[in-house]
């Protein structure tokens, strides 16, 4: 539960005839991570990697085209129900009698509607380029193909007058204005001087003829006519989506398994006779697998177990309790744990949500996020998305314990006090009956912050046990209880001193030696020895004593941050109900229900930042304290993902 699932290393030889059996039985029992083979220079010269099994190519070929009709389909394997699954003889004979006809459809109709897009996409431009001379009165022969004159066409900024002999249009009825001028070339540079001071812009005159209206008409029936065969192509592709779907999503599962089948030798070493292959089984199912590749070659075949070396080849898996599992995603955004180290998996699948619910701590904001979780989840298809919205709707319903618990409901008080600490601010003079705790709530914190880093230092003291070995363990280990020294040392002397709320008020005990009683020297021995426990590993380490400090005070955002959540719900609600709303009941008229309706929308709007927020706010700050303040105390990460050969069939049977 705390650690990954106890893997065993299996090498197995065999013959090379036995390859293509031994590789089908191991797919199918998905339960072998393969340690690819990398020739190295220590390695014998007779070994080398293997090649694809016959048909290789064939079957690459075929997911190739499959995966091109579900592109052109629109198809997501990973997104399409399971209705009926097919036997995989019936797929692999469809594959030759109704694939080949299907890809040639959708083959015809894609490269159709790509014909029709660039037709589309052609008529649009000369649309868009005809479109400003279509408010002068002139055939598109008549700009161009003289000797004499020089004709000028484009936007410009505003109207100017010509001081030479010349024939000019201008409309302002085109965006940007247009304007025509033609002058005999003695004048042209004259001209050009005279619009490019009133900002002219040329514009091209389209290579076409007749007049700009006919060929915008001809040209628009030409989009419209490209538009409605697009529309019917897609239509058409449509139906035979829905109509193959299953076919399709079938044919990629199966040629997938086919294709990694076949160049599973491209991950094993080989000689001219046998094949060799090293990897990794879950402990549980180690027996049954060597059992199966036994019988399933008539014992031809040699495996043996080998030894753990080095935890960081060994492929993780989780071992997680089921409701703890989606937490897996936080962990893996982290880093996966490494083999011989703890999975804190379990532990921020129970303290997240807590530190979640501490912050945002409102039964209607927790209600809401709680609904936005379930009904996203039905949309929602990929893996890790799940996965989150399963965390946000633990820590949902945490929130709604801690409203509960604070007595709180969109920045409201519910029917009674507070059960624990209010957080009540007096705003608008609704302040629950009293001020917040906040002295209460801070040390809350506090405890939270001192026992959660304690528990990541007892931790980090048992996986150097796990991790290292001889003087390098027992210096991480001293180590880890240094820091630990450190920080109860500092506390002691704390409380010998100073009588805190919700503390142990140590300061009557009796005192020892130069003004310092028991609690005080044995915070002082726990200082020291703390420090001289980390500097044992590395003096440098010395530097990070502040710290200690700093990680614990950190906590207190889980205050910090819930309390002004509390307060922005409290200001929205103050604004929107005491300042627009209610001063309108007292004596209703038409203006007073249009302001009603606009305190209505500021205390919508304002909740529903209020509540994106404390999304944010509550995620972000809860997982930063697991992150920072408690993986560094004991976590390394960077194992390797449990990836085995094979797949569970979704859409095929055997």
């Amino acid at each position: 539960m705390l650690r990954p699932e106890r893997m065993r290393r299996l090498f197995i030889a065999a013959p090379k005839g036995e390859i293509d059996t031994i590789i089908r039985e191991l797919y199918r029992h998905n339960v072998y991570h393969i340690e690819d083979f990398v020739p190295e220079s220590e390695s014998p010269e007779e070994l080398s990697i293997g090649h694809p099994l016959p048909g290789a190519s064939d079957a690459a070929s075929a997911l190739i085209d499959v995966r091109a009709i579900e592109k052109a389909c629109g198809i997501e394997p990973d997104n399409v129900e399971i209705r009926e699954k097919i036997p995989a003889s019936k797929v692999r004979a469809m594959i030759q009698t109704d694939l080949p006809a299907i890809q040639k459809t959708v083959k015809d109709l894609v490269a159709k509607r790509s014909d029709l897009e660039s037709c589309q996409k052609k008529y649009e431009q000369r649309l868009k380029d005809l479109e400003p001379f279509a408010a002068f009165p002139l055939d598109l022969e008549s700009y161009r193909g003289y000797s004499w004159f020089t004709v000028f066409t484009g936007h410009i900024a505003h109207d100017v007058s010509i001081d030479v002999p010349h024939e000019k249009y201008f409309s302002d009825q085109v965006d940007g204005n247009m304007i025509v001028v033609v002058v005999p070339n003695e004048h042209r540079e004259g001209v050009e001087r005279t619009l490019l001071d009133a900002g002219f812009q040329a514009v091209p005159v389209p290579e076409e003829s007749g007049t700009p209206a006919d060929n915008l008409k001809a040209h628009a029936e030409k989009v419209r006519k490209a538009s409605e065969g697009i529309a019917q192509i897609n239509k058409d592709i449509e139906e035979i989506r829905d109509r193959h779907t299953d076919f399709l999503v079938a044919c990629d599962e199966l040629l997938t398994a086919d294709v990694e089948r076949a160049e599973a030798p491209l991950r094993f070493a080989t000689t001219e006779e046998t094949f060799i292959t090293e990897g990794w089984v879950p402990d549980d199912r180690a027996d049954r697998i060597q059992e199966a590749l036994k019988k399933a070659t008539g014992d031809r075949i040699y495996i043996q177990e080998l030894e753990i070396e080095d935890d960081a080849r060994v492929p993780v898996e989780y071992e997680n309790p089921t409701f703890a599992s989606p937490t897996q995603m936080l962990i893996d955004i982290y880093a996966r744990p490494r083999y011989s180290e703890i999975d804190p998996t379990l532990m921020v699948a129970i303290v997240f949500p807590i530190f979640f619910g501490m912050i945002l701590g409102d039964v209607g904001y927790g209600a809401i996020l709680l609904a936005m979780s379930l009904g996203l989840r039905k949309i929602v298809k990929g893996e890790g998305g799940r996965m989150l919205l399963k965390v946000l709707s633990y820590a949902s319903v945490s929130s709604i314990i801690f409203g509960i618990l604070y007595s709180e409901i969109f920045g409201s008080a519910l029917p009674w006090p507070a059960l624990i600490f209010s957080r009540h601010l007096n705003i608008g003079g609704a302040a629950g009956g009293h001020g917040p705790q906040v002295v209460e709530l801070m040390i809350i914190a506090i405890w939270i912050g001192l026992l959660h880093i304690t528990l990541g230092r007892i931790l980090g003291i048992v996986n150097a046990r796990k991790i290292y070995s001889g003087k390098h363990a027992t210096q991480a280990v001293l180590s880890h209880a240094g820091w630990l020294g450190t920080m109860w040392g500092i506390m002691l002397m704390i409380w010998a001193f100073y009588a805190i709320p919700l503390m142990p008020d140590l300061t009557g005990l009796p005192v020892v030696a130069m003004g310092l009683n028991v609690a005080a020297v044995v915070g002082v021995v726990l200082l020291v020895a703390g420090i001289l426990g980390i500097a044992q590993e590395n003096p440098l380490e010395l530097v990070e004593l502040p710290t200690i400090i700093s990680h614990v005070l950190s906590y207190a955002r889980l205050v910090a941050v819930g309390l002004s959540s509390v307060a922005i719900a409290m200001v929205v609600n103050y604004i929107a109900i005491g300042m627009i709303i209610e001063p309108q009941l007292e004596a209703i008229t038409p203006v007073g229900v249009i302001i009603i309706i606009v305190g209505i929308l500021v205390l919508l709007m304002g909740h529903a930042l209020n509540t994106a927020l404390g999304l944010l706010g509550g995620g972000l700050h809860s997982i930063r304290l697991h992150y920072v303040e408690f993986f560094t105390k004991f976590y390394k990460g960077g194992g390797k993902k449990y990836n085995p050969f094979g797949m569970k069939p979704k859409f095929t049977e055997e």
